[in-house]
């Protein structure tokens, strides 16, 4: 069975998000398909399984399929093709363990079969096992070394270990190889934002948002994150109003709450965290976020407003209640605590 061609990219953001898009089983039977008996187990040629196998998967009968790759498989286990036929199964159903081992199978019988080590690759990365799918990958792009999928998925994982100077070649190869993919802008400007080279990633941030990219809300907060660094508070605020509007999330309103509080707007920094605390009553940096407005606000009355303490008091102790990991926290409650 032929290795379906279909998109199935890995992304990596500043949020170590992976996104991944696993091609769809072709499972339309066609016209003269024979699916009854037993017909198609039959003889002793490994070849003659194969046949049977590719024929059960145009008829959409998996079971039928996998059990004649494991026929062929049982009478020359050396047939990269049936480790990869069942191995796509297994893949297209979800079931990314067994497809792991498919695929190892005929990485490991056909070193410089581009597919069977780039969907290894791919699995390991899905499964987690992110080192050894950088390795996997490498493998598939000393194949094929202009694959955008293998580019722009080694940059991903890199990416995930934290290995981002090893990330960056990949991925600007990556955009040269498709300049207008919104993955792969979405990717770079990440890793420029891990190198904290943030005025690059901005730029790639922004191209990927002309692309009109799968990922338009984590792009934004990306990129508002960005504006952070390098201190841009105003085009912080304007990029999280639009994400809010866009993808309303207790971690977007946050950040907008820390923009206008950054440009000294402490009324809107209020309503933005109570807005996250809306949405999600127990996400502490917005308590965190409320506990130091109000304590803005008690100061700045010269300690006289001592209900501003007394409600940034509670919204820090609640804070410390769901993570008690958090040594500012307690250090500021034992400095304004009576």
């Amino acid at each position: 069975m032929k290795n379906p061609s279909a998109k199935h990219a890995l992304t990596a953001s500043a949020l170590a998000i992976i996104a991944l898009a696993l091609p769809a089983c072709n499972s339309t039977p066609r016209a003269g398909d024979d699916t009854s008996g037993d017909r198609f187990l039959q003889g002793t040629d490994a070849s003659a399984f194969i046949a049977a196998a590719e024929a059960a998967v145009r008829a959409g009968d998996r079971a039928r399929a996998l059990a004649a790759f494991g026929r062929a498989i049982e009478t020359n286990p050396k047939l990269t093709a049936a480790h990869m036929g069942m191995a796509d199964l297994y893949r297209m159903e979800g079931d990314f363990t067994s497809a792991e081992v498919g695929y190892r199978s005929a990485a490991q019988l056909e070193p410089r079969n581009f597919d069977a080590q780039y969907f290894h690759a791919l699995m390991l990365h899905v499964l987690n096992r992110v080192s050894e799918a950088v390795q996997a990958y490498l493998r598939a792009l000393a194949v094929r070394p202009d694959d955008f999928n293998a580019n722009l998925n080694v940059g991903a994982a890199y990416y995930q270990l934290a290995e981002y100077s090893q990330a960056l070649p990949f991925a600007l190869k990556a955009t040269r190889l498709e300049s207008r993919n919104g993955a792969a802008r979405f990717s770079l400007g990440a890793i420029y934002a891990g190198l904290n080279r943030h005025q690059e990633a901005i730029g790639e941030y922004e191209q990927a948002l002309d692309t009109n990219a799968d990922l338009p809300g984590k792009l934004l907060l990306n990129l508002s994150a960005s504006y952070a660094a390098l201190q841009r508070f105003a085009e912080m605020r304007n990029t999280l109003e639009r994400l809010v509007k866009l993808e309303p999330s207790p971690a977007a309103f946050e950040r907008l709450g820390f923009a206008h509080f950054r440009l000294e707007n402490i009324p809107q920094a209020v309503a933005a965290y109570s807005e996250s605390l809306k949405l999600d009553k127990d996400y502490y940096p917005a308590l965190n976020g409320l506990g130091v407005c109000e304590l803005n606000t008690y100061l700045w009355s010269d300690r006289t407003d001592n209900a501003a303490r007394d409600r940034a008091l509670t919204a820090l102790r609640r804070s410390l209640q769901i993570n008690r990991n958090q040594p500012r926290v307690e250090e500021l409650l034992g400095r304004y605590s009576r």
